[in-house]
This record gives C-alpha cells, structure tokens and sequence, in this order.
C-alpha cells in the first residue's frame, strides 16, 4: 500500500529548526510515498468555535478549513511539526487539532471512523537540552492519537533556538534518519496501557 505523508507545519517562523528536522526525516521517505506540506501559519483558520450546543451549530467551513479537511483525509501519515512553545504545541498546531472536535459532526460525522488505522507523527524543536520538558506536547498528540483510533509513530525531538540550531543537533539528525521507518503502535490511553 502506497503511503501519503502530510506534513502540517506549526510555527511562527518560516523556516525554523523543526521544519529543518522535519525535512531531514522527510529526505529518508520512499520516492513511493507522496509527501505534501501545508503551513498552518499561512492559512487563514478562524479559532475554534464549540457550537455543539449554540443556536445554529458550528459556524460554517471556510475554505481554508476545507483544504485542510481534504488534505488530513487524504493521507495515511499526519506529522504535526510543532516548535515546543511553553512546554506543548504552538497555537497553529493546537487550533488545527481542535478543528478535528468541528470536523467529528460538521462536514463529516463519520470523520473519527475515517482516521481510525491511520498514523499520527510528530517533529519539534525546542530549546531546553532536557527532552522531559516535551512530554505535555508528546502527551497532547498520543491522546488525541487513541481517542480517533489512530496509530502513533512518536515525536522526533531536537534541539535549537536560533535559526538553524538544529542543524548542530548530531542525536536528532541521526535519529531523523530512521524516524519514519520504526513500528507506529495503536495509540493507547493509559488505563488501556
């Protein structure tokens, strides 16, 4: 089966040390595999509005919205490439996952059973040496991985601040090497565990 990536990048700054990373794992992908990237700072996705119980339900999709509607259904793998911003994901990544709370009843209620089965990634960067401080990220993307059925494949961790820092990190490109190739188990809540 033919796998199709899709990167989500989730920074403030174009070309930042965790798309660098990202890319670095990307380069080791099949030439079988698709690959698309979408820059979540570029779109326009209006915040997250819960209109489950509001006198007309959820606003409706904006294009933006929909392409990225399209495009996380149109992948097998989704790699949410996140900068560490205060210990978890950047606004960009977080505003895109709680779209995925719209997305389950507007446009598409069976949206849950559509990503069961398919594999959720992770890359960041981050400044601090200590790769604990990444767990509420990590924790963030494995959650929401076992509440739609998903696989997780895990985070590809490194190090930098400064524009291309990362590109120091021998450990983190090292491991961008193999990242993509390792066993992605179904994603587990930790009472399941």
């Amino acid at each position: 089966m033919s796998r199709s990536f899709l990167f989500l990048l989730a920074s403030a700054r174009p070309e930042g040390n965790s798309r660098l990373l990202a890319e670095a794992a990307a380069a080791q992908l099949p030439g079988t595999y698709s690959r698309r990237w979408i820059d979540l700072a570029a779109l326009s996705l209006p915040a997250y509005v819960d209109g489950r119980h509001a006198p007309g339900g959820h606003p409706p999709v904006s294009a933006d919205e929909a392409l990225l509607h399209e495009a996380t259904l149109g992948a097998t793998d989704l790699v949410v490439v996140s900068p560490l911003y205060w210990y978890a994901l950047s606004s960009y990544a977080k505003t895109y996952l709680d779209h995925w709370s719209k997305w389950l009843r507007t446009p598409d209620p069976a949206f849950r059973e559509k990503m069961a089965g398919r594999t959720l990634w992770g890359v960041t960067a981050m400044a601090d040496e200590n790769r604990a401080v990444a767990e509420p990220l990590v924790g963030t993307l494995r959650l929401s991985a076992a509440f739609m059925g998903m696989r997780f494949g895990g985070v590809l961790l490194g190090n930098g601040s400064r524009p291309g820092d990362v590109r120091t990190d021998a450990r983190a490109l090292r491991e961008a090497k193999t990242f993509f190739t390792r066993e992605a188990p179904l994603a587990r809540f930790p009472a399941e565990a």
